[in-house]
């Protein structure tokens, strides 16, 4: 089989999992969840959910969804207090290159205290932006205590469609090893479109003098 990165990350995961056990899924959680260096849970979760079936030691429904719950709340606050602690510091130091500044994160702050259950809950179901929305939403001062019910809430749905989606995979695991050059693909397809994005958005604020539009749709 040619080389695939998604495909090597794969491997890497079912080993930590089957080799770590349950403490190395709460791991890979939190490190997941703090997204730095980015691990997907869309291969760990399902992961967790085929060692269900297969009848690994102490994976079990219970355990799995407190563990990876847990995993994933903690990693999600730990980057929540980076962004709190740091955020207008860096933006101070560092903003100007990227074009943002101190009002941004007023706007930010406004932003999720209208729109926080939806921004932060429903980021925990997008792939890539579940890892990253702990930051801002900490940089814009949003109460831990919103913060962890809105976190919660998103995770526990998507945690457990992706255990499930590992408990019908089951055994058959084998069958996707095929397309892991087509998953190579949409990562990077993703992240072209995702820095198209922020380029696009970045430009829109030059044109506009540097007034800080919303981003573009």
């Amino acid at each position: 089989m040619s080389f695939s990165l998604t495909g090597t990350l794969f491997h890497f995961l079912l080993t930590a999992l089957e080799t770590v056990g349950i403490p190395g899924l709460f791991a890979l959680m939190v490190v997941e969840s703090f997204g730095i260096p980015p691990l997907p849970s869309e291969i760990i979760l399902p992961l967790a959910g085929v060692l269900l079936v297969e009848g690994v030691a102490n994976f079990t429904w219970p355990i799995i969804l407190v563990a990876a719950v847990g995993g994933s709340l903690v990693g999600s606050f730990l980057a929540y207090y980076v962004g709190r602690w740091g955020g207008p510091a860096l933006v101070r130091r560092w903003g100007g290159r990227f074009h943002i500044h101190e009002n941004d994160i007023a706007r930010a702050e406004k932003f999720f205290e209208r729109y926080g259950a939806v921004t932060i809950g429903g980021a925990r179901l997008v792939p890539l932006l579940r890892a990253y929305i702990s930051y801002p939403a900490g940089a814009a001062q949003v109460p831990p205590w919103r913060f962890g019910l809105y976190t919660f809430a998103g995770a526990v749905p998507f945690i457990t469609l992706m255990v499930y989606l590992g408990t019908v995979l089951g055994h058959r695991i084998g069958v996707i090893e095929r397309y892991f050059q087509f998953f190579d693909v949409v990562v990077i397809v993703i992240l072209v479109a995702v820095a198209f994005y922020l380029l696009g958005w970045l430009r829109a604020r030059d044109l506009t003098g540097g007034a800080p539009p919303d981003p573009p749709t």
